[in-house]
């Protein structure tokens, strides 16, 4: 919506967010380069080089643009993400939906105030839209103060991705999971539905999750764990996962 110029860099790679950057001046690009990234990507469960990114953007005096939809709650001291070590720079956008870990419906923008008070007077997008209701205001607000004081639940969080890394990941040679999302990645689209289906059958509400959402070839299971299941939940699930990847 900017019009600005934007390329893709090699995932998780900050060399390659360096290389085009350094290119990109060489060729006689002006402006401030912003880097746009996720905290915790979706499909893969692992989490962005923050540190390594903000020390980038600093050096090219450039912008940070974080989206801590996964990470929001989850995540930092008082559930802030795993972008709260730099909240407060003038150089970091964090962005934190709410209709995720919050359970209710929007997402929140914090920045710098003049790069708030710019979208609040220019941003078609928030200009145009419908305000939220006042119910839905006082839901969001109620929603972080629980999550603010929320670290027992965030606790019991990591007990079930450390059940899932012995239960799930280990009989099936995966890797532990660095976040709440579990993907298994199967490959074949036929293969991974054809899996989903056996294990909705027998109780679990995992999806296959296939091309164009993941590239050709990575078609998977996508496992991510909440609160309403238990440790038991996931040894079953990891039982049947090896029951029916035999």
């Amino acid at each position: 919506m900017s019009k600005a110029a934007a390329v893709f860099a090699r995932h998780n790679d900050v060399q390659s967010f360096s290389d085009l950057i350094t290119a990109f001046r060489a060729e006689g690009g002006k402006g401030r380069i912003w880097i746009a990234v996720e905290t915790l990507y979706s499909m893969d469960g692992d989490l962005a080089p923050l540190a390594d990114l903000a020390k980038l953007a600093a050096k090219h005096h450039g912008m940070l643009l974080l989206d801590e939809a996964h990470g929001t709650g989850v995540f930092g001291p008082g559930g802030r993400g795993l972008s709260a070590g730099l909240d407060g720079l003038h150089n970091v956008v964090t962005l934190h939906t709410c209709g995720k870990a919050m359970g209710v419906e929007g997402a929140l923008i914090c920045g710098p105030r003049l790069h708030i008070d710019y979208l609040i007077n220019r941003a078609r997008a928030f200009i145009f839209s419908t305000a939220p209701s006042p119910l839905m205001a006082v839901a969001v607000s109620a929603a972080l103060d629980r999550i603010e004081e929320a670290s027992d639940l965030r606790d019991r969080l990591k007990t079930l991705r450390q059940d899932a890394a012995e239960a799930i990941c280990a009989p099936l040679g995966l890797p532990a999971p660095r976040s709440q999302i579990v993907p298994v990645i199967l490959g074949t689209d036929a293969r991974t539905m054809a899996a989903a289906a056996a294990l909705q059958d027998a109780g679990f509400d995992v999806r296959g999750i296939r091309p164009p959402t993941v590239p050709p070839g990575t078609s998977r299971l996508r496992i991510s764990l909440t609160l309403n299941v238990g440790r038991a939940d996931i040894a079953a699930l990891g039982r049947e996962l090896q029951r029916i990847m035999r």
